[in-house]
């Protein structure tokens, strides 16, 4: 078995350089070529007894950190691979591309340590791999951290100095939320550009498809204190008249929320615990929108109609460790992600998905922007934004933000059918002394009966300004839509001085 399994690294090693141009219009037009075809799932060469691993039998296949590839040249980058088995079981085609032409990365089994599962890897032949991770001296110059990872459909996430992984984000959303079931187009093939010595940033290209859309899309990747991605995107869609996609979500976003400030639990220890506590949404009409996320009872999908949008994000505020006080998870050191789109969208939506979990080991929450418009099948859709993965430093509205949201009465009872909302504010617009006051409505369904707000003279509050809503639900069984921001007077009239925080109340 030992002159086997030297015997294919050998041959691994021999896989001549093959001189190809594959670049972004190459691949569109590759992705034009599979839109125009009815659709050809990759078939999978995952033995069955990778397939029906358990759970610790799967984490116990782990890649050699030695095995990287381009450790050896010393490369500020390094690549190390994912194994096929149990939930990943569909392979990915990764190639290297260079000035001197393109190189397979074939799966090898000696890149592996198997650990206690007694597998024969070697009677497997090329099964292809899951996915791949990128590697990079994001805290420390003499170690390479997880930078990237691409697994599972088209599924990706990044990290910045000091954090651990949180949220992820996607491709695309095929029909994430209405009455069919959702479709998760996958990456098929990535091409990875070999760095240069030195280099402070990597390009990778993708090709996604699946049964109702194919692209290719272009991801520059650089990290740091913020790791910015870059990502341009062609898509087109198959000619499915029988059934046609109801939702198209660009640049989506998918994390957790199980409980926090505005929704506590009554049984965990821990006073919050999720990914990301809120959606942040820069209109293309100027206004700032903040939604604390839930864990609803049931599916709640709401949007937010706009024009030609600034940016949208999932985002992690909250960022000190006695908010969560969990001491293995490190909630605080999950990123943001700021979408920030390149050129005009026009016209559509940020939609924002809310499921119900169980427990903090499910995602829950995904948002991404829908065009008001689709092109038609075989007509590309060329879209680009950039991902910034943000930690203490992340977007801000220019003025004042929601610091936190709290929900439940003191001392003063409430009224039937009535719930009152703490809203702390705070940034730079905020005054030390003086008057601010909140204007606040609500849908058809609700009706205010207080706003006041006040300055928290408190030291170490969370906020420096605190607005007190109280609202009565007309119709318990309905949703009420409530929206809120802060007023400071001036020679000119009342001027806006916070961003626009937005909460939707449903039924209990």
């Amino acid at each position: 078995m030992q002159c086997l399994n030297r015997s294919l690294a050998a041959l691994v090693l021999a896989i001549p350089l093959v001189a190809m141009s594959t670049d972004f219009d190459t691949l569109g037009e590759r992705a034009r070529a599979l839109a125009a075809q009815p659709y050809s799932p990759v078939p999978s060469r995952t033995p069955d007894v990778l397939a029906k691993l358990t759970y610790d039998q799967m984490r116990d296949i782990r890649f050699k950190p030695e095995q990287a590839a381009w450790r050896a040249e010393q490369l500020p980058f390094e690549l190390m691979f994912f194994h096929l088995g149990k939930y990943q079981t569909e392979p990915v085609r990764l190639v290297e591309t260079s000035p001197e032409g393109e190189r397979p990365f074939r799966f090898n089994p000696k890149d592996f340590s198997y650990g206690a599962n007694t597998l024969q890897p070697v009677n497997w032949g090329d099964i292809g791999h899951a996915g791949f991770r990128v590697h990079y001296p994001l805290n420390n110059p003499a170690y390479k951290d997880e930078l990237v990872v691409f697994q599972g459909a088209s599924y990706f996430r990044a990290l910045s100095a000091g954090l651990h992984y949180g949220l992820s984000a996607r491709g695309l959303a095929v029909d994430t939320a209405g009455g069919g079931p959702e479709e998760f187009p996958r990456f098929t093939d990535f091409w990875i550009e070999r760095p240069q010595a030195g280099a402070t940033a990597m390009t990778v290209l993708a090709l996604l498809d699946s049964p109702r859309v194919s692209g290719v899309y272009r991801f520059e990747i650089e990290p740091g204190t913020t790791t910015r991605m870059t990502v341009k995107a062609r898509l087109y869609l198959r000619d499915t008249p029988k059934n046609p996609i109801r939702t198209l979500g660009i640049a989506p976003l998918t994390s957790m929320f199980a409980f926090g400030e505005n929704q506590p639990s009554r049984t965990d220890f821990r006073p919050e615990v999720h990914d990301s506590d809120g959606l942040m949404l820069a209109s293309g009409e100027g206004e700032w929108l903040w939604r604390p996320l839930q864990n609803p009872r049931s599916p709640l999908v709401t949007s937010f109609t706009t024009r030609a949008p600034k940016g949208f994000g999932l985002m992690q505020r909250d960022r000190s460790f006695a908010s969560y006080e969990d001491t293995e998870a490190s909630y605080e050191r999950r990123p943001s992600a700021w979408v920030t789109p390149l050129g005009d969208w026009g016209a559509g939506r940020v939609e924002l998905v809310q499921l119900p979990t169980p427990d903090e080991t499910h995602d829950n929450i995904v948002a991404y922007w829908v065009p008001a418009a689709l092109p038609a099948p075989g007509q590309p859709l060329d879209i680009a934004w950039r991902v910034d993965w943000q930690g203490d430093a992340q977007q801000r509205p220019p003025q004042a933000w929601v610091a936190q949201t709290r929900v439940g009465h003191s001392f003063a009872p409430l009224a039937k059918n009535e719930q009152q909302y703490i809203v702390d504010f705070t940034g730079p617009a905020l005054p030390s002394t003086g008057e601010l006051k909140a204007v606040a409505s609500a849908n058809s369904n609700g009706r205010i009966t207080e706003a006041n707000v006040y300055r928290i003279h408190a030291v170490g509050a969370t906020g420096s300004w605190r607005m007190a809503l109280r609202v009565q639900t007309l119709n318990p069984a309905q949703p009420v839509e409530l929206r809120a921001f802060l007023t400071a007077p001036s020679s000119t009239g009342p001027q806006t001085v916070s961003e626009t925080w937005t909460y939707i109340q449903v039924a209990p």
